[in-house]
């Protein structure tokens, strides 16, 4: 049996300074992190970033099937993929956790090394937090501190008509890891006994579980001089964000189906699960990629590029939202990913 130490028999500070020790300051704008009353960050001609996301058990994650390692990882990546929607870099990040009776101190270190492995990665310095009890489960709340240069920032408001619509990597991966794990833990909630199946599924696992924020793209693309005229990051499905896009940048757009990157084993999945394939890649959420629009000009540049797609095109915000068919129907694009609303009526 592993070793278990209850929180409370380490008292507060000890138990901040078991799990936070591991961490080193990687960047010279943090001045002072973990060990005083607030973290001190230098920001030399920069614009300053700042992201937070709230995690609830039995609303953002399932601990049955998520590893905590895993859980701590995923969530510190979420809110580096919001800096990088910024074409920023994510620089310090602070963990805040409400955690219930039921987890130890290795359990919240088991948590803490997945947020260690993402800012050792990312090249991000853990900064502060804090820490509370809760009577509901796991909470954590998680703020990432980012820079970007004055001129290369990248809003979502700033589209223009005309402008190309860009993905990065395949949509869909994450939704049907999700499904996949939700249908396996269905069959071992009936039947103790029978082992998950998850063979040649583990891409579609690693998208659900251990996504990655496309700090690569923003490289290349600073590499090669490409400032998108918008962009955001593909958090709740590539409907809902595109028309963040489109109405925050007064446009409208036009897409076509068979330009959404989909990758092989997501398209396998779905047909498994009798799921409609486009709407799982336009409406599932937390791909994490990046969507971003781009001048005309930029055609031949960007189509080169590997890890990028070209999907469609910004039209004048009286054309709408159309996604247009292998068969060269339209059909208007509707926002069905992720809400609030959905997540209270769970």
């Amino acid at each position: 049996m592993s070793e278990r130490t209850e929180i409370a028999s380490l008292g507060e500070f000890g138990f901040i300074r078991r799990i936070t020790q591991p961490f080193t300051l990687k960047n010279s704008s943090t001045i002072k992190g973990i060990g005083d009353d607030a973290a001190v960050i230098a920001n030399e001609g920069k614009q300053t970033l700042v992201t937070t996301d709230l995690l609830l058990e039995g609303v953002h994650f399932d601990l049955i099937y998520t590893p905590l390692k895993h859980l701590g990882y995923k969530a510190a990546v979420v809110n580096f993929s919001d800096i990088y929607a910024m074409n920023g870099y994510p620089k310090q990040l602070t963990v805040s956790l409400g955690i219930s009776k039921r987890f130890s101190v290795e359990d919240i270190e088991t948590l803490y090394e997945g947020i260690q492995l993402a800012c050792d990665k990312y090249g991000v310095d853990l900064a502060g937090g804090d820490t509370s009890a809760s009577v509901t489960g796991l909470m954590l709340s998680l703020t990432c501190i980012g820079e970007v240069d004055k001129d290369t920032i990248v809003y979502r408001s700033t589209a223009k008509e005309n402008d190309l619509i860009c993905v990065t990597g395949d949509l869909g991966a994450a939704y049907m890891g999700l499904q996949l794990l939700e249908r396996e833990k269905m069959v071992f909630t009936g039947n103790p006994d029978v082992q998950p199946d998850f063979s040649g599924k583990d891409y579609l696992l690693e998208r659900q579980l251990k996504p990655e924020a496309r700090k690569d793209i923003i490289e290349l693309l600073r590499d090669k001089h490409i400032v998108p005229t918008s962009m955001i990051d593909i958090s709740d499905g590539l409907s809902s964000e595109l028309l963040h896009l489109c109405t925050q940048s007064h446009t409208g757009c036009r897409i076509y189906e068979d330009r959404i990157p989909i990758d092989y084993q997501t398209a396998v999945m779905a047909e498994e699960f009798s799921m409609n394939l486009v709407t799982a890649a336009m409406n599932g959420g937390e791909d994490y990629e990046l969507l971003f629009t781009v001048p005309t000009s930029l055609h031949d540049e960007i189509t080169t590029i590997e890890g990028i797609t070209l999907i469609g095109y910004m039209t004048h915000e009286n054309s709408g939202y159309r996604l247009v068919t292998r068969d060269d129907q339209e059909f208007d694009i509707k926002a069905q990913g992720w809400s609030i609303e959905q997540a209270i009526n769970k």
